[in-house]
């Protein structure tokens, strides 16, 4: 049976798993459950710890037994695909699959909650005539996200193949990623390597920090390295490792 009353975002909702779903996947359950959203979109909302079966983290390849307590706070309706605005674009490189975008500071990646103007998404949608779908409609072409105020290169896929290839290889951790960043205060090692896991800020929901033992949060591991020291700042050489 699908829910005939309309969920409403941030406020949990519980679901009875019915018999007719044993054997179903948990992600299958909640699109039939949740019309308005997409089985791709739901399954970002598992990924992000928002579900739970019978009071334990669920998983969205999952097979139901029928019975089960599935709770689920529903995310905001994702918009429709980004309005192509004329923004400036930095491309690095291009070809028929994919480009890499040097993406500046101060620019959001993909619409949402406040931003729904002057994304990247909107200038891809001016820029390039195709786009990979396989991101959801209101992310053509994302892979990867970067934070609203960092700048560096976003690698865009043009094509779903593209995309789903370019995943696998961020999912398997063989592309490298490297940062440099200007922290306050110089660290006290020349190198060194953080182990901990992050989750979502307490305080600001867009924002990560370091949270042990909290739902959200997943391991985390980068190495570092001191460039220069300055009075009361470094300039540090950062490789995430996962």
């Amino acid at each position: 049976m699908v829910m005939s009353s309309e969920p409403q975002p941030g406020e949990p909702i519980e679901l009875i798993v019915e018999e007719a779903f044993a054997g179903h996947r948990l992600d299958v359950f909640l699109a039939r459950k949740l019309p308005q959203y997409s089985r791709v979109h739901l399954r970002k909302v598992v990924g992000a710890n928002a579900v739970t079966v019978d009071g334990k983290r669920g998983k969205a390849a999952y097979r139901l037994q029928g019975g089960e307590r599935v709770a689920i706070v529903p995310p905001e309706l994702p918009r429709k695909a980004p309005v192509p605005e004329d923004l400036p674009l930095s491309i690095l490189y291009e070809d028929d699959w994919l480009a890499a975008i040097d993406k500046p500071p101060g620019m959001v990646v993909h619409p949402a909650k406040g931003h729904w103007k002057g994304t990247l998404t909107s200038a891809l949608q001016f820029h390039f005539d195709r786009l990979s779908g396989a991101g959801g409609p209101t992310r053509p072409g994302i892979v990867h996200r970067l934070d609203r105020d960092t700048s560096g290169v976003l690698v865009v896929a043009k094509t779903d193949q593209a995309h789903l290839k370019l995943s696998e290889q961020f999912e398997s951790r063989t592309v490298q990623k490297e940062y440099l960043a200007i922290t306050v205060g110089a660290p006290d090692r020349d190198q060194d390597r953080i182990d901990l896991p992050i989750g979502i800020h307490p305080y600001q929901r867009e924002k990560m920090a370091i949270r042990k033992d909290h739902s959200t949060s997943r391991p985390a591991m980068t190495q570092y390295e001191v460039l220069e020291r300055f009075p009361g700042f470094g300039l540090v050489r950062v490789l995430p490792k996962s």
